[in-house]
């Protein structure tokens, strides 16, 4: 019995090592092409916020500028 958990346990190992090496073999991301980077200029925008309201980035922007954060909830 303490064998067969041995193997287990090293298969297990195994197939973790497997897993984070296939991991780190995917090809890294350009965040460059993402969207807007810091500290760049947005065009302007107007987009409807969650309740409803028409938001521009005028309306946004304060007199230190603004920082927009973009959040995707998983029930769009």
């Amino acid at each position: 019995m303490r064998f067969v958990q041995r193997v287990m346990v090293g298969l297990l190992v195994a197939a973790g090592l497997w897993a984070v090496a296939a991991a780190q073999q995917l090809d890294a991301i350009d965040v460059e092409k993402l969207g807007p980077q810091v500290g760049a200029q947005v065009p302007p925008f107007s987009l409807t916020d969650q309740t409803g309201r028409l938001q521009t980035l005028q309306s946004v922007m304060g007199p230190k500028g603004t920082i927009l954060v973009f959040f995707r909830s998983a029930d769009w």
